[in-house]
């Protein structure tokens, strides 16, 4: 596991499109998916992270917390599943059922979208503004697996609820911190030293 930080995309940015397979009902999840929503979260997560471990229920959460809300929400893994076959889409499959999440989880097989984000973390989180311009790139909360804070989710939260009412976001944004994405030899991105 390397420790790695959120590379902070830069506000203002827009959503990359995707057409990726949902791990659970094999449709294929875009942009265009969430085209009625007033808001997107986008999150890059796998399954055998121990940073997205410890904050799975709170993922499942929000899924529930915002499923008849105007915020759209996918969570992409795409981790090399051929070095950790744990993040493998039938297993991913498993974990949305173990978790009953509430939201799309694609797999991401080629990294393109990874790299399209610059995702270099799971887990990693980006909100869009209905103009799918980011307005908040960062954390789920101050919590970490050796911490002892609660996991609340309070700073993506506190985002999504700006975004939701109309307001700005908070512009002071912390990285996110977890572990590097499991790029495929060779298929490393230029702004990851991993």
């Amino acid at each position: 596991m390397v420790l790695t930080a959120s590379t902070m995309l830069p506000l203002g940015t827009i959503a990359p499109d995707f057409h990726l397979p949902e791990v659970v009902s094999f449709k294929t999840i875009s942009l265009s998916t969430f085209a009625d929503k007033k808001a997107l979260l986008v999150m890059f997560i796998c399954r055998h992270c121990p940073f997205v471990k410890h904050i799975k229920e709170q993922l499942a959460l929000l899924g529930k917390d915002y499923f008849n809300s105007d915020l759209g929400i996918v969570a992409i893994s795409a981790n090399d599943v051929k070095n950790y076959p744990d993040d493998a889409p039938e297993l991913l499959k498993e974990m949305a059922t173990e978790l009953g999440l509430q939201f799309p989880l694609c797999y991401d097989e080629t990294q393109e979208t990874a790299k399209a984000y610059t995702a270099a973390c799971t887990p990693d989180f980006f909100v869009f503004n209905g103009a799918r311009k980011l307005v908040y790139r960062g954390q789920l909360d101050d919590s970490r697996p050796s911490n002892g804070k609660p996991v609340t989710g309070a700073d993506l939260r506190a985002a999504i609820e700006a975004v939701l009412a109309g307001k700005p976001v908070q512009d002071e944004q912390k990285p996110s911190i977890g572990c590097n994405i499991k790029w495929k030899p060779g298929n490393e991105p230029s702004y990851t030293n991993s």
